[in-house]
């Protein structure tokens, strides 16, 4: 395994079995090229509530950046004056001299410097102490819980799904993947969302020119011709993303406003989802993963290593994206996700293991920015839930609060079932 912006730095795979097998099972649908319209498997509950009125979507688009692999916000957003906190982690501490002060709490990793002025102008704020319903260090596991989002009932689809169930369906572009050839758990469900590594990389082996995918695009319509709309409807779709993606490819792309995003897989990805946002093309849900965060052994100190390369990656894309966008970040709400965070004291190897409470970075036109939000339940060893920061904010909460907030959801109940009303106060009201 290589660091992504060093190729010659070598990181460590943790060897979870559990993680094995998740990512085994993600490359093998990567390598087999999958990419489309996925219908996903049916639900075994039909919402048909349209919780958000039958206008069309004025909504932020949000963007949920998946953080795989137990990202480990106490080394990221570091609450210096909690004096436990040295205790805990005697090697791999961030000192407090390098810290980038917050408040009179915290402080933010040297590596994220980038996000400095967007913390300054109030379009970067954080959640600390953040979890699921039950404390889970299993990745497979977590990672399931974390994208149905539905704990202690029998629902097997995901949560975006669900959404786009009370939203109903908008265009093929509504809900997409981006990265990936195989959509997230979050997308398990009876509606239609696209996948796709790139966009100038979205379109048929077959077709290697525009007059080629014209042939093809005519046949496969010929062949679809009197077929029932059940059977019709998702080659439409399809053949009208790549005419799509053909036209966004054509045009080219160059970043605005100066933005530079790193030459990695997360940069093209948020590349392309700033793409698909510029061009207006119906965009309410984009999702986006990040692994190579389960970092047991060797994650470096405050100068360099695999914790510092990651951080770095992350910050400047995060910066570019949100400069590409310019004004444009007023009506987008990113947030980032982890299946758990980690352990309170680090191991013998230079690194942490899995644990519970987690950071969540907010970015947008409407975030409460430049706060650290949540109760900080503190690193004495009575506050602790088996070795573990507590958790004092549900995650879905603060998706919730987007989709109130930011996307004119009147009701969340289908979408979170079981979660109660309590917010954070992090988004501003859409006016």
């Amino acid at each position: 395994m290589t660091n992504t912006l060093d190729p010659t730095i070598a990181t460590k795979p943790c060897g979870c079995p559990d993680l094995q097998s998740a990512i085994t099972r993600r490359s093998f649908l990567k390598r087999a090229g999958v990419a489309g319209i996925v219908a996903g498997i049916a639900a075994e509950t039909a919402f048909t509530q349209l919780a958000f009125g039958a206008e069309p979507y004025t909504g932020d688009v949000v963007v949920v950046l998946s953080l795989r692999g137990g990202f480990d916000g106490l080394q990221a957003i570091v609450p210096a004056a909690d004096p436990d906190y040295l205790t805990w982690r005697p090697s791999v501490r961030i000192p407090s001299s390098r810290l980038i002060q917050l408040d009179a709490t915290f402080g933010m990793h040297p590596a994220m410097s980038p996000l400095e002025p967007f913390w300054n102008d109030g379009s970067f704020g954080v959640v600390h102490a953040v979890g699921q319903d039950q404390p889970n260090r299993s990745h497979f596991a977590a990672m399931d819980e974390m994208e149905r989002a539905a704990p202690g009932t029998s629902l097997r689809t995901g949560w975006i799904d669900r959404l786009l169930g009370v939203r109903g369906e908008d265009g093929v572009f509504q809900a997409v993947q981006m990265g990936s050839g195989m959509p997230a758990s979050a997308f398990l469900g009876p509606h239609p969302e696209l996948s796709m590594y790139s966009i100038d990389g979205f379109g048929l082996d077959a077709a290697w020119d525009d007059t080629e995918l014209a042939r093809w695009d005519l046949a496969l319509r010929g062949v679809q011709a009197g077929a029932p709309a059940v059977l019709q409807a998702p080659a439409e779709a399809a053949l009208g993303a790549l005419a799509t993606a053909a036209q966004l490819t054509a045009a080219g792309n160059v970043p605005d406003n100066g933005a530079v995003y790193p030459a990695t897989d997360l940069g093209r990805s948020l590349t392309d989802v700033a793409r698909l946002i510029k061009g207006d093309l119906g965009l309410q849900v984009a999702a986006v993963d990040y692994g190579d965060w389960d970092m047991h052994s060797g994650m470096g100190d405050v100068d360099g290593g695999w914790l510092v390369d990651h951080l770095t990656e992350l910050s400047h894309t995060l910066a570019a994206f949100a400069t590409d966008l310019g004004a444009r970040m007023t009506d987008v709400t990113l947030v980032t996700l982890t299946e758990f965070g980690r352990r309170i004291e680090e191991n013998g190897s230079g690194g942490t293991d899995h644990g519970y409470g987690q950071v969540v970075f907010l970015m947008g036109g409407g975030v409460r920015g430049g706060q650290v939000h949540g109760a900080w339940p503190g690193l004495a060893p009575g506050d602790l839930v088996d070795g573990d920061l507590a958790a004092t904010s549900d995650y879905r909460a603060i998706l919730a609060e987007v989709l109130e907030e930011r996307c004119g959801a009147g009701s969340v109940s289908d979408i979170f079932p079981g979660l109660g009303s309590a917010r954070l106060d992090v988004f501003r009201p859409r006016i």
